[in-house]
């Protein structure tokens, strides 16, 4: 199942995305008991709509919060020399996963516009996938953890590096740097549709990222340091991880 967002006569609406169009949800459908649903039939109003992913589009699900982990030794290295300059992977890394919370209100949907943010002259991108939480949990071992995810989506990082690279000396952060935008989107995508990529807990799924049509970089999530399984045991520990709760790596 895809779940998407857009804006109907102003009011943003969820749907069930099938190639070119969107059904809409009725406006009191609870999107994560949807997609926890086998049936999503019960909870969809009959509206049917053009669905374009090359437009502008809302954020796909509610979101509640964001965390981000860095969880690929090489962009680890290469984030650290160019935000802090340093030469290597601190051994900590290697010892849990690390992550930073970034703004859930500067999350925007796939096609919208960044804004340069204030003060920043070297805005950066991140090509990321993230997943969202459907079902709330606390303090999760990595064999529960997995059934508590909705669903995966694409984000994209934005970081004002020359703003971040500042902060980051004084020991804090990032703030400023990651507080203007996070693309989320266009779809999330049910965890059934990603089985036959699975081994072990990773997911053998590759991307790549492009500026205009040139090819910057890619990966495969297969490279992860850690699961999906184990940053969300780790980010439950000692507190509650809720539906809307997106984790990005």
């Amino acid at each position: 199942m895809r779940i998407g967002s857009l804006l109907v006569d102003g009011i943003r609406r969820h749907g069930v995305v099938d190639d070119d169009h969107i059904t809409l949800l009725s406006e009191s459908a609870d999107v994560f008991a949807v997609l926890a649903a086998e049936d999503p039939s019960g909870a969809l109003d009959g509206h049917r709509l053009p669905w374009d992913p090359a437009t502008e589009l809302a954020v796909p699900v509610p979101v509640a919060s964001i965390r981000d982990f860095i969880t690929f030794e090489q962009h680890t290295a290469g984030s650290l020399r160019a935000v802090t300059g340093a030469a290597d992977v601190p051994q900590v890394w290697y010892d849990a996963p690390t992550f930073y919370f970034t703004n859930p209100h500067a999350a925007i949907g796939s096609g919208a516009a960044v804004r340069m943010p204030p003060g920043c002259e070297v805005l950066d991108f991140e090509l990321e996938v993230a997943v969202v939480i459907g079902k709330a949990g606390y303090n999760l071992s990595v064999d529960e953890a997995f059934d508590h995810v909705a669903g995966f989506t694409i984000l994209n990082d934005w970081s004002a590096r020359d703003l971040q690279g500042r902060e980051m000396r004084v020991g804090l952060g990032p703030a400023k740097g990651k507080d203007t935008a996070t693309t989320l989107g266009p779809v999330l995508v049910s965890v059934d549709e990603f089985v036959d990529y699975e081994d072990e807990g990773r997911f053998d799924l590759a991307m790549d990222v492009f500026v205009n049509d040139t090819r910057i970089g890619g990966d495969t999530l297969a490279n992860m340091a850690w699961t999906f399984a184990e940053l969300i045991s780790y980010a439950s520990r000692g507190t509650w991880v809720r539906p809307g709760d997106v984790l990005g790596s």
